[in-house]
């Protein structure tokens, strides 16, 4: 089965985003568990957590179907000690934050060199920065999402988060999120039928299905191959509708947080109902 949403609003507290997801016929969904733009966050209370775990019973929302994205700030990869160390503290607690939430899954960016240490250097201190946390929670897996490549951000090659996860100790407990602008502008096409199938075809070579955790479904504003992170409504950017569809009907993307981050919240509910009618058919 097909689970399909966004990411939402947690605007007023985490507990109004199963409301949000649901508001637009979406069975899955993201949320920022704190202000993604700032280091601090007060703690999560008990009532918040009661409210937010009511409000999934309530909308019939699965924890495995919710998709927390960590803080932009964070850089696991960090090439400075100190800036390394405040990184690691703010990802645990990102981790903790889900687990007092009762959710599974956490989806972060892995980490930018800033043209002060190799490549190889960087991805293995990303891997370091996984297994601390790991090792101090218990049910949460760190999901790696694939970027654009932007600027010195690494995770753009499917080699990269091949390599991050090849040095993570819990095999169980670390896995990938797809972006679809983000594989299309890295250079990986996903215009039609056939270069979709190769693109996939590719990730499971190169990574495996086996630690596809979740997707990020969006079109791509920007030009095949650019590396920059432009996303666009579904089709109507450089991708188009085929891709989607594709993978709609693709068993391998059974069981798993399918998450719109288009740029038009107005059309998530028209998005998310074409999405559910290409999964039933």
């Amino acid at each position: 089965m097909k689970y399909i949403g966004a990411h939402v609003s947690a605007s007023g507290g985490v507990f109004n985003a199963p409301k949000n997801a649901h508001d637009i016929g979406a069975d899955a969904f993201a949320l920022f568990t704190k202000n993604q733009r700032r280091w601090e966050a007060k703690p999560l209370d008990e009532n918040t957590i009661r409210k937010f775990k009511a409000a999934c019973i309530r909308y019939k929302i699965q924890s495995a179907n919710i998709l927390p994205h960590d803080s932009y700030l964070i850089n696991l990869g960090h090439p400075e000690p100190e800036a390394l160390q405040k990184s690691r503290a703010a990802f645990l607690d990102e981790m903790q934050r889900c687990e007092q939430l009762g959710l599974t899954l956490l989806n972060f960016h892995p980490g930018s060199h800033l043209k002060k240490i190799s490549e190889a250097d960087c991805l293995k201190r990303i891997a370091e920065s996984i297994n601390l946390s790991l090792q101090q929670t218990q049910s949460v897996t760190a999901v790696i999402e694939n970027t654009a490549g932007q600027g010195t951000n690494l995770g753009y090659r499917f080699e990269h988060l091949a390599r991050i996860i090849e040095q993570v100790d819990d095999k169980q407990r670390v896995g990938v999120c797809l972006d679809t602008c983000h594989t299309f502008v890295a250079g990986y096409d996903l215009r039609t039928p056939e270069a979709t199938e190769a693109t996939f075809q590719a990730y499971s070579d190169i990574v495996g299905f086996e630690y596809l955790r979740a997707m990020h479904i969006n079109d791509s504003k920007v030009k095949f191959g650019s590396r920059v992170d432009r996303h666009a409504p579904l089709g109507a950017g450089e991708i188009g509708w085929d891709c989607f569809e594709f993978i709609m009907k693709d068993p391998r993307f059974n069981d798993i947080p399918l998450i719109l981050e288009t740029t038009d919240e107005q059309l998530w509910p028209e998005e998310i109902k074409q999405l559910k009618q290409w999964a039933e058919n």
